[in-house]
């Protein structure tokens, strides 16, 4: 199962720097997760603040 980052991203970074796989990046205005590079291991939904991140369904 592989993680999405919603609207509630505040584009602080914490997520990135958590990601072993180098799977987020920041986009325009907040963070994506490249679907092929994550793993779902949910380190980053732990370090989010503001709970944007979550399995894609």
């Amino acid at each position: 199962m592989v993680m999405e980052i919603n609207d509630n991203c505040v584009s602080c970074g914490a997520c990135e720097g958590e990601c072993a796989f180098d799977a987020i990046y920041m986009g325009d205005s907040q963070y994506h997760i490249d679907q092929e590079k994550c793993t779902g291991c949910g380190a980053c939904t732990e370090a989010c603040p503001s709970d944007a991140i979550h399995p894609k369904d």
